[in-house]
């Protein structure tokens, strides 16, 4: 293959000759030579079919040849635009040319490190992410109410302001939180810490939002049902998973004005949702890419422990009027984030912008006078060991006071303790004996937090 690069004289020159020896080649190399083969094929598709046949240009250009493909659909797309993709399925299965019908494929991760895999249809997101889809969830006029409403709200959104890493940041996005009633308000004003610090905007449900729940509610709750029996292990819920119907009772209204504002790579805070969180998260305006990437956790003695190892990250095209549900395998498991766009398709009724509506189930028996408090007064928050093989998965209580300006971290740190349902111990109507984690008693020293990392 080099020297067909380079130009050195071989048996045959062409890239079909290539095929044999083509493991050790570069992705780009790879596409180029299917490219070669493939003229009529757009990249996206080039590459979504390498990656199927594990980087095999023999196997993927037998795939792609049997295909009865329209031409006009083989075309490649103009690269500023986002577009649509064929179901992976597509690519799969025999590549003898028999014409036999594609065989099924044992589901795996397909992302790989240092690469982005773009999915677009429903099917290869549910079985490939953390997530699933649902694409025109609303009808037509009831989105475009939402979205002119929160357009209008959008424009007093504020930005967040935190510490990382002893400097004071701001988000690169506005945003805003809602309840239904005033008192709901009043409680997250005086009673509820985000960051270590009272959120300053909250504010009452508009009608729109309100409308639109019931119906996101109703589809969180069959999404979940659907994964439980599709997709976990022997159709059972995940352990710490609630048993109780997803009941969305906040939410928590991003807005993205312009295509460089964006969210960089994270979990979400599971302090007052609790373990194995799900999130209905609606899009509307202009189309996005979400990102996923799966956490590797290292051992305690590799030198790359702080910094842990990602799989090859997933983009999810996010049209407009979208739902996707984050399943309770997200936060513990995965980050995700908004990327910053080189060029976007402007909304006929947003412009540039892109609001993004997170509906959130937030539990009673976590409200903050329940939970732990750390040295410093502030209620600590629950994170999840993510990135140690040692003690993966244990979920603790630590001190979030290194993320406010002018506070300093105290160091508290405690081992935390649901149930199965991921019910805390100190429920004791609905919390169970003997399906604890660990002992909610058990501590470590102040400062181990920060060698487990989130």
């Amino acid at each position: 293959m080099e020297a067909w690069l380079k130009g050195k004289k071989r048996k045959s020159e062409t890239p079909a000759d290539a095929i044999q020896d083509d493991d050790s080649e570069s992705t780009d190399v790879k596409l180029a030579i299917l490219a070669s083969l493939h003229p009529n094929v757009g990249q996206e598709a080039l590459l979504d079919c390498l990656l199927e046949h594990d980087g095999s240009i023999e196997a993927a250009s037998g795939a792609l040849s049997i295909l009865d493909i329209p031409k006009e659909e083989k075309k490649l797309r103009n690269p500023a635009v986002i577009g649509s993709q064929t179901s992976l399925k597509f690519f799969t299965g025999n590549s003898a040319g028999t014409g036999d019908a594609l065989s099924p494929k044992k589901p795996r991760l397909m992302s790989k490190k240092g690469t982005t895999l773009h999915l677009y249809d429903p099917e290869d997101i549910a079985e490939h992410t953390p997530c699933s889809i649902v694409h025109n969830f609303l009808p037509a006029d009831m989105a475009n109410d939402l979205l002119r409403e929160m357009l209008e709200e959008s424009k007093t959104f504020e930005k967040i302001t935190f510490k990382l890493f002893d400097n004071v940041v701001q988000s690169p996005h506005t945003s805003t939180f809602y309840v239904e009633t005033d008192e709901e308000l009043s409680i997250q004003k005086h009673e509820y810490f985000y960051n270590g610090a009272r959120l300053t905007d909250v504010r009452k449900i508009t009608p729109q939002l309100l409308r639109v729940k019931p119906l996101v509610q109703e589809s969180v709750n069959r999404e979940i049902e659907k994964r439980i029996n599709t997709v976990y292990p022997r159709g059972e819920k995940l352990r710490f998973q609630s048993s109780d119907p997803w009941k969305p009772n906040a939410a928590f209204v991003n807005c993205y004005a312009g295509p460089q504002e964006n969210v960089g790579y994270h979990s979400d805070q599971l302090t007052y949702l609790g373990p194995r969180a799900v999130i209905g998260s609606l899009s509307l305006g202009v189309a996005r890419e979400f990102r996923v990437r799966r956490i590797v956790p290292k051992d305690a003695d590799e030198k790359s422990a702080e910094t842990p190892d990602l799989e090859g990250q997933i983009a999810i095209h996010l049209p407009h009027n979208s739902l996707l549900v984050m399943h309770a395998e997200m936060q513990e498991e995965w980050k995700h984030s908004i990327a910053p766009a080189q060029v976007i398709d402007p909304h006929p009724i947003a412009g540039n912008r892109r609001i993004n509506v997170t509906y959130r189930d937030y539990k009673a028996n976590l409200h903050p006078k329940l939970t732990p408090k750390c040295k410093c007064g502030i209620p600590a928050v629950l994170k999840v060991v993510q990135r140690r093989k040692e003690n993966h998965s244990r979920y603790f209580w630590m001190c979030h006071g290194g993320y406010v300006p002018g506070k300093e971290k105290c160091g508290f740190f405690q081992w935390a303790d649901f149930d199965d349902d991921g019910n805390p111990s100190w429920d004791r109507a609905r919390y169970r004996k003997g399906t604890s984690h660990l002992p909610v008693c058990e501590r470590n020293e102040p400062g181990d937090a920060d060698s487990l990392g989130e």
